[in-house]
């Protein structure tokens, strides 16, 4: 037995050499190897943390909603980062404002992994949608534009047989488009702002993917835009923090509903994200200036952190995550 046992220490001892050399031959070309992991394998060529802007940002003020390309500075949404490997090939995907920030980020990571994309924006967001749909098909992919205002019923029903009609079907519902606008107090709070954002947050929600539900087969999805506010909601966004909050539910409830038929239903929940919503009247001045800055990593998100997990929450791959809360919440921990 003690022979054995020596034979056993000599031949741990041995490994461990061999490990500590092969970790050293490792350590002296990390840098390299990790940048051939990023370019050639990774699905997001993810840039540094260090990087990334940080707080403060420019002072600036945009008319509602606003545009990406008119932001100082821009934000990332994966243009020249992103690389698929066909994890939504051959599906159809309709992106709610899909013209900016993390809608956009979503319609290019989509169409790089193989998926044709209607996006609805606002007229007004033209500018920001044409260069969206430019990249989606630089991938070979069908792209469709269909602006239009969400607050409308028979809108979203037209929007969604509109988009069916395009790309010959749909698979992916991303209802990502929605309102934030601070008020002070719920005295500055008007039954019309309530109105507004609940139905751009909430009955839009409710009302496409009512829509969009029969036409869906198994395998297909229902992604949805919600926020670190709907378990923690600010002072001043009193109603937003209300439409996520039940956009959350609506996903809890709904993936359970639509289980049986082989849909699955997740929700997207990122903290303060660098997009047109902040400086359109979406945080304070000084909040907008400081956006970021109090969450453990220090800065706020860019869409281009965001897209792979509307990839994830879509993806066929993973049948078994429905009714999920797929979080980036900058270190916070997961909404409630």
């Amino acid at each position: 037995m003690s022979n054995d046992s020596t034979s056993g220490s000599n031949s741990r001892r041995n490994f461990v050499k061999v490990a500590a050399t092969s970790a050293v031959a490792l350590a002296g070309t990390t840098p390299a190897f990790s940048q051939e992991s990023r370019m050639s394998n990774a699905p997001s060529a993810v840039l540094p943390p260090v990087t990334r802007p940080r707080p403060p940002f420019k002072a600036q003020h945009q008319a509602w909603p606003g545009l990406s390309r008119d932001m100082s500075p821009p934000p990332d949404l994966g243009e020249s980062t992103y690389r698929g490997s066909g994890r939504l090939a051959g599906m159809r995907a309709l992106i709610t404002g899909g013209d900016s920030g993390l809608g956009a980020a979503a319609a290019i990571a989509f169409a790089r992994e193989g998926a044709d994309v209607a996006i609805n924006y606002l007229p007004v967001e033209e500018p920001d949608a044409r260069e969206i749909l430019r990249l989606i098909r630089a991938e070979g992919r069908r792209a469709v534009g269909l602006p239009g205002d969400l607050r409308d019923e028979a809108f979203c029903q037209k929007l969604v047989r509109d988009a069916a009609r395009e790309l010959g079907g749909i698979d992916i519902l991303v209802s990502n488009a929605g309102r934030q606008q601070v008020r002070a107090t719920i005295a500055d709070l008007s039954t019309q702002d309530l109105d507004d954002t609940l139905k751009t947050n909430v009955y839009a929600l409710f009302w496409l993917s009512k829509a969009v539900i029969p036409l869906m087969q198994p395998g297909s999805a229902i992604v949805v835009t919600s926020s670190r506010l709907a378990g923690d909601p600010q002072g001043n966004l009193i109603d937003y923090g209300m439409s996520k909050a039940a956009g959350i539910n609506f996903v809890k409830s709904l993936a359970k509903q639509l289980a049986p038929r082989g849909i699955r239903v997740n929700a997207v929940t990122p903290a303060q994200v660098w997009t047109p919503l902040h400086v359109t009247g979406g945080s304070t001045p000084e909040n907008q200036v400081a956006l970021g800055g109090a969450l453990p990593l220090g800065r706020p998100g860019q869409p281009a952190e965001i897209a792979p997990l509307f990839v994830a929450a879509a993806d066929p791959a993973l049948g078994f995550s429905t009714g999920q809360i797929f979080a980036a919440t900058g270190g916070v921990g997961q909404p409630g």
